[in-house]
């Protein structure tokens, strides 16, 4: 059993120099112990020399093969990581690759697709250390000449990582004199020469400067709860690196508050002398327009906003738009709401009278050639949508909402309703949401295949209408 010592868990140049040795002499994987520094080793091997020679001028010629610079490149990201295995998967992979030299070619392979899979992580790591590490400034306490402050960050990486970033930091800010503080090691940078030091801990880093003051002012000021998704910003950003990051200390409390800010926004203009309801609403759909709480917009051509008087005794909320509200811009503008116009009209409503929106404000489809096939929106996107139509209704008032549909109705009730089971009776919303009514969607009329099926149903959903018009007269 052979025993090998790297100097640094990093030491990738020291565990290739042994690893080249233990080829020379031909030594298994199982037959190496692989350690770093005074790491506990296994109880039952031998003591030997911690590095084994390098292949010399008489080793065997078997020994001497072609490494190719894939696994070169695999080992110096690999090695970077926590995982104690990757050093004995390294040289593993490697005696494979003696035998076998087409293996970096197999991703198919457990082993080399449980290093890639580190060396994914690794590289993550690495990413976020320059995304989310922050300089603070600190008093001069090494005598310098005055001119130039010294800059402190403390990081915690999840992997050996802070020696591979230095010459990232070193390039980027190599005006500035700056340390790196971390757990397992520190670096300092005076300008000219990059030194290391033995870990640190929190409590030796600052905790804030007057300038980071002004940049959380500022933050807060252009903070867009609308344009937040939080799922992909915590993957992004997990909670453990926000404590370092000034602005993400704030979004906790913009989050919660969000809301209630712009709903206080609304309620102050809807009341305001001279009624300013108008200009809310347009503030409202300003923000609507640049929407990303769920990923939607990315596909859909444009939010679409409801739409109608804002003294509106009825508000009809729909599913969400079609593919011509979507080019459109305007909600129930494609057949369904062509059908929708004309039983409003037989059951003695004006539509103009009227505010028409959708749960969804922006279209979900399935492409098939060339055309988008609706899709039914999920849980997810319906819930992040959901503001919107709180913040509707709550500048409208209307007299009764009408849920056209069973996404309508998750929508406004916040749980999932049957349709035929509370169609034809007057309901309450949540809170002081006001009276409403479900009733079908007219897609759901065109869907129909039998024309008997689909007259009975038009004369039920005109009576339906009837009824909701009395109910707000």
């Amino acid at each position: 059993m052979r025993i090998v010592t790297l100097a640094a868990p990093d030491d990738f140049d020291g565990w290739r120099e042994a690893a080249r040795g233990l080829m020379s002499q031909s030594v298994p994987p199982d037959d190496v112990v692989w350690q770093v520094g005074g790491e506990t080793t296994d109880l039952f091997a031998a003591a030997t020399p911690s590095t084994p020679a390098a292949a010399g001028p008489d080793a065997p010629a078997a020994s001497a093969f072609k490494v190719p610079r894939s696994f070169i490149d695999l080992g110096r990201s690999a090695i970077l990581h926590r995982d104690p295995e990757r050093l004995a998967m390294l040289y593993t992979l490697l005696d494979r690759l003696r035998r076998r030299p087409g293996v970096m070619e197999d991703h198919a392979d457990p082993l080399l697709r449980r290093l890639e899979g580190l060396a994914k992580q690794v590289r993550r790591d690495i990413h976020k250390m320059r995304a989310f590490l922050r300089f603070r400034e600190v008093a001069d306490a090494d005598g310098g000449d005055g001119e130039q402050g010294r800059y402190v960050a403390w990081f915690e990486p999840e992997h050996h990582i802070v020696r591979a970033n230095a010459a990232f930091f070193v390039n980027r800010f190599g005006s500035m004199r700056w340390s790196i503080l971390t757990p397992e090691v520190s670096l300092h940078w005076d300008g000219s020469a990059l030194q290391e030091g033995p870990g640190a801990t929190k409590a030796d880093a600052p905790q804030g400067d007057p300038v980071e003051e002004v940049w959380k002012t500022y933050y807060a000021s252009i903070f867009n709860p609308a344009r937040v998704k939080v799922g992909a910003m915590l993957k992004e950003m997990p909670r453990k690196y926000w404590k370092n990051m000034p602005e993400t200390a704030l979004v906790p409390d913009l989050l919660a508050t969000a809301q209630k800010r712009e709903s206080g926004m609304i309620e102050r203009a809807r009341t305001m002398p001279g009624n300013n309801s108008e200009a809310a609403w347009q503030a409202l759909r300003e923000e609507a327009l640049s929407c990303t709480r769920c990923h939607l917009y990315k596909h859909a051509t444009q939010t679409v906003f409801g739409e109608g008087p804002l003294d509106a005794s009825i508000m009809f909320v729909g599913e969400q738009p079609g593919d011509q509200e979507d080019l459109a811009g305007h909600p129930f503008v494609g057949p369904a709401g062509q059908l929708f116009d004309r039983a409003l009209a037989e059951a003695g409503i004006d539509r103009a009278q009227t505010y028409v929106t959708n749960a969804v404000k922006h279209f979900k489809f399935e492409p098939r050639g060339k055309r988008r096939i609706h899709a039914k929106p999920d849980a997810g996107e319906i819930e992040a949508c959901r503001w919107w139509i709180e913040q509707e209704q709550a500048l409208l008032r209307p007299k009764v909402t009408v849920a056209l549909g069973a996404t309508a109705a998750r929508s406004l009730f916040g749980k999932v309703m049957t349709i035929s089971r509370e169609r034809g009776r007057l309901l309450r919303l949540p809170g002081d949401g006001g009276d409403a009514w479900i009733t079908v969607h007219p897609s759901y009329l065109l869907r129909l295949p039998d024309e008997a099926a689909r007259s009975s149903e038009y004369a039920r959903f005109v009576e339906d209408l009837r009824r909701i018009g009395e109910t707000a007269a």
